[in-house]
């Protein structure tokens, strides 16, 4: 609703240069709900992309800002069509609201051109203090391309030098590590996180869910190799936006002030009863219920 402002005044000079929350004194600003900043492709089913992150990030108790840096035509099946976002509207997106908001952290999801790449790696320098989780969303869940080889190649000398958590899952890590001329799938896991870690990003949390495994082994990797590993039971069917899922809440941990390794399994553990409660609204994947805790409460209170 442009030029409408609340008590229909004009916003001061002062309120738009240095933004409300940028002005609060530090301490009154920790009591607020922590601002996340998630840089994503939309998600008209409401699964994965940018309404999965705000989902987690509000659910886990975080102030949820966003920048679409693509629009897509999607059902909870598949991904049919991708347009990118002009990458000077996706820079102006994030600028305009860190100028009035102090973000926490920032989660990058899906960037859909190089060009977007290029230029959330500019915006995220400009704030080199604030943690970034990065999921390089490269396919949909049905294996839809969403990253063409150049995206690739901005993502490993873009943004993945300035990861704090990179989150691939073994498929993406083996596609991202690969060299010239070499397989992919004969990539060893650990071989793939060091070298992404080679390339900058601190830490890599592997994710096994597409490994022959009987439970989901996730690894997190660091500069001296692996930090922690965590399994879990791995449930049936398949599910649209995990990944969005987890890597927002490694974000909402970390907004919150929590150490890597501790965010990264509080994150599991939110993003495993998502999974463990989904549920089927189309005819396509389960979507994660990323606000099974109201639900439960509500059961709580009504006996059902």
């Amino acid at each position: 609703m442009r030029g409408i402002l609340p008590c229909g005044g004009r916003r001061s000079p002062a309120r738009r240069r240095s933004g409300y929350s940028a002005r609060l004194p530090v301490s009154l600003s920790r009591l607020l709900p922590p601002p996340v900043l998630a840089f994503a492709g939309s998600d008209p089913s409401g699964g994965a992309g940018l309404q999965a992150d705000l989902l987690t990030l509000a659910a886990l108790g975080c102030h949820p800002l966003s920048v679409v840096t693509a629009i897509t035509v999607q059902d909870t099946a598949g991904v049919a069509e991708v347009q990118a976002v002009d990458a000077s509207w996706v820079a102006r997106q994030a600028r305009a609201l860190l100028a009035d908001v102090r973000a926490r952290a920032f989660k990058v999801g899906m960037v859909g051109s190089p060009e977007n790449a290029a230029v959330i790696a500019a915006v995220v320098t400009e704030h080199p203090a604030l943690p970034l989780v990065l999921d390089p969303v490269l396919a949909s869940g049905r294996g839809d391309p969403l990253a063409s080889a150049e995206v690739v190649t901005a993502l490993l000398e873009r943004l993945v030098p300035h990861a704090t958590v990179l989150t691939p899952n073994s498929v993406e890590a083996r596609r991202l590590a690969a060299r010239e001329g070499e397989a992919a799938l004969d990539l060893a896991l650990d071989v793939c996180a060091a070298r992404l870690v080679a390339r900058g990003a601190r830490f890599v949390l592997v994710t096994g869910t597409h490994e022959p495994t009987r439970e989901v082994v996730n690894v997190l990797y660091g500069a001296r190799g692996v930090v922690r590993s965590d399994r879990w039971p791995r449930l049936p069917g398949s599910y649209h936006g995990s990944g969005c899922t987890l890597a927002s809440a490694i974000a909402a941990a970390l907004a919150k002030g929590h150490a890597v390794p501790d965010a990264v399994r509080e994150a599991q553990e939110y993003t495993w009863r998502t999974l463990e409660q989904a549920y089927r609204p189309g005819a396509g994947q389960s979507i994660p219920d990323r606000l099974f805790a109201v639900r439960d409460g509500r059961r709580a209170e009504t006996g059902d």
